[in-house]
């Protein structure tokens, strides 16, 4: 059941679309807020801001959802990050140790060079997530989201957000990295979390040619399947290619896309989709199905 900010919410619409207005997501009337019935998958939904939204269901029931202070959860944390990552790039431009601080180096060289072994540290940094066993239960969060949509891009543990962004930071310290090509990446990179996750597809036409330039909808739903061997493929966050160079690309799930299931096993109750839940997740003592990772398990 999509809950929206319908007709029905007493003169609140206006309100609350302006309460929004400072977040990264614009809401609309009649867009699905959240799914499933469940007020606290919510908050990995809004990016910031403590606000109280009265919501109305297609049957008409009413749900309050209050979403928690900035900085919780990916929502401030990513904000935080990019800026973090922004200023570590302006204060290594006349640093001798970075990788890319040489000057004999043209500038579009050191742009494109930064760019490309950004995203490829993100890959990396991915493909950890699926093969460390605490890392992959830590990204159980982001995978156990039972509807594949541009909200998901956005559920993320604490642990993993903290860990993303600090490899993030690091890498463009190492590099120190031009200012624009850092800028570029992570517009690209939040570009692309909505266009990945989306609950769309393609026409094939421009499915094909695209895969070869980015990571479209339905190669990164393949990475969502249910199925455990095909969560550890098409691990790329904006270009296809690391998954190409490292034989983790697939072309397309055994069941197809339209009968594809999304989510894990095992995680489909009410009880998973509680924020305590997913918090404490990384923490429990696991069964063997999911103590394994999708990279390690044998087929």
């Amino acid at each position: 059941m999509a809950l929206t900010m319908g007709e029905n919410l007493d003169g609140a619409d206006d309100a609350l679309e302006e309460s929004m207005a400072a977040t990264l997501v614009t809401f609309h009337k009649g867009q699905a807020l959240f799914t499933q019935g469940d007020p606290a998958n919510a908050l990995f939904y809004i990016r910031e801001g403590r606000i109280k939204i009265t919501v109305v269901s297609e049957h008409g029931k009413e749900a309050v959802v209050e979403i928690l202070e900035p900085g919780s959860f990916c929502g401030e944390g990513c904000l935080a990050g990019q800026r973090q990552r922004m200023a570590s790039a302006v204060a290594m431009v006349n640093s001798s140790f970075g990788l890319l601080s040489k000057p004999w180096l043209p500038f579009p060289v050191r742009f494109i060079f930064a760019i490309l072994l950004l995203d490829l540290v993100r890959y990396a940094v991915h493909w950890s997530y699926h093969v460390v066993p605490f890392l992959w239960r830590v990204h159980h969060v982001h995978h156990s989201d039972p509807d594949l949509d541009v909200s998901t891009g956005a559920r993320a543990h604490p642990i993993e957000v903290i860990l993303t962004q600090g490899a993030n930071l690091a890498t463009v310290a190492i590099l120190a990295a031009p200012p624009a090509a850092v800028l570029t990446t992570e517009l690209l990179s939040c570009a692309e979390s909505f266009f990945s996750h989306a609950n769309a597809s393609l026409p094939g036409w421009l499915e094909r040619p695209l895969r070869w330039m980015f990571v479209t909808p339905d190669m990164h739903r393949i990475h969502h399947s249910q199925e455990f061997q095909e969560q550890s493929k098409n691990l790329g966050d904006v270009f296809p290619w690391w998954d190409r160079l490292f034989r983790t690309y697939l072309e397309a799930p055994a069941a197809g896309q339209d009968r594809m299931l999304v989510g894990l096993k095992g995680f489909q109750s009410d009880e998973s989709l509680d924020v305590s839940f997913m918090l404490l997740q990384p923490f429990r003592i696991q069964r063997q199905e999911t103590e394994e990772t999708p990279a390690t398990r044998p087929d």
